[in-house]
């Protein structure tokens, strides 16, 4: 009785960003845009035709597929879409690291990346980055099954130059070169330059930061024809109907209003500028932020301790309780009222300690 459990499948999963219940909050812990989508995508729903409910949606997302294509300048054979990008990404997992060596990825990094090693039976091998969080391309020249990496980092918010990527790609054009860009509208150059003359190159972005629409969970890998074709291949043998109507059609109006989209973009930027230069005015010293957080630590404030100070009184940011960032904490760009209400509290910690 009960070996029925020896072959239940054991892995240690991944740990959302906490989302309380409670109202009043000042909530900078899960990296979510702090201003409603574009207009015209609650307009998209009221206008749906509610008819489609009752109908299986459109498999190959095309009219999504076809406006990010647009959008982006490539065809919509280099284009696919999924439940958010965790989504595109288990997808890509189980499409392109089929061979019994290891992909690599970097020691700190998104801590959804092992579990999905894990639970795919993928091996894998991370990379330490040096000692100012960044990614050194000669650790990646190895024989390896893949390579996949956040650009920018999370939880660092640390962007890494094109030529890095593309050092990377030129010593690993045997295997696929995944480059996870869910903040890189917050920073420099997309990788999606790259595409034309790298076919092993899969790009990977997300609607839920920098287009407000992380309640949506919608999600995008932009590659080559071949690569598309794998993860279509997968996914139609997986779950067919993986993006629902509503999703459909607020994703196309999303991501058409370019107008709002940039000014959203420069908003926030703006506001981590400020921020960057309140934490440091606190003795809070950081990496320059490349996504829409900033990865702070503090010489004499113990980040758990401050941590839960924060979370007692309603403001609540991202603690990581691992070697080498212990003392970090991550905090998502609010709008400006939601930071002057951080700094207010942090100055009255720091006067008190």
């Amino acid at each position: 009785m009960g070996n029925w459990r020896d072959n239940l499948r054991s892995v240690e999963p991944y740990t959302p960003g906490e989302q309380p219940k409670e109202k009043d909050i000042i909530k900078l812990n899960t990296n979510e845009n702090p201003y409603p989508p574009a207009p015209g995508v609650m307009k998209a729903m009221q206008e749906m035709d509610t008819d489609l409910l009752r109908r299986y949606p459109d498999p190959t997302a095309g009219m999504l597929v076809d406006a990010i294509a647009r959008r982006y300048g490539v065809g919509p054979d280099q284009v696919f879409v999924g439940v958010g990008s965790d989504d595109v990404i288990a997808m890509a997992f189980m499409s392109f690291f089929n061979s019994e060596k290891p992909i690599f990825f970097p020691d700190i990094t998104y801590s959804f990346y092992p579990v999905w090693a894990d639970l795919f039976r993928v091996p894998y091998e991370t990379k330490a980055l040096d000692e100012n969080f960044a990614i050194r391309a000669e650790d990646y020249y190895g024989e390896n099954g893949g390579v996949i990496f956040p650009n920018p980092n999370a939880p660092t918010s640390r962007y890494e130059d094109l030529s890095l990527i593309e050092d990377i790609l030129q010593h690993n054009q045997d295997c696929v070169v995944i480059v996870d860009e869910a903040y890189i509208d917050f920073a420099g150059e997309s990788a999606l330059s790259l595409i034309d003359r790298y076919e092993n190159l899969l790009v990977v972005q997300t609607f839920s930061k920098s287009r407000s629409m992380a309640g949506m969970r919608i999600g995008y890998a932009i590659g080559s024809p071949e690569l598309i074709k794998a993860m279509s291949d997968v996914k139609y043998s997986f779950n067919s109907y993986t993006m629902n109507q509503t999703s459909l059609c607020m994703g196309k109006a999303a991501i058409e209003d370019e107008d709002y989209f940039q000014d959203c973009i420069r908003r926030i930027r703006a506001t981590r500028d400020r921020s960057k230069e309140e934490f440091a005015k606190l003795g809070f010293s950081f990496i320059e932020p490349g996504a829409n957080f900033i990865f702070v630590t503090h010489p004499r404030l113990e980040a758990r301790k401050l941590f839960q100070q924060l979370r007692e009184n309603h403001i609540y940011v991202r603690y990581f309780d691992k070697p080498r960032i212990s003392e970090y904490l991550r905090v998502t760009i609010g709008t400006d009222e939601e930071m002057d209400a951080l700094f207010a509290f942090l100055h009255r910690i720091i006067n008190e300690s």
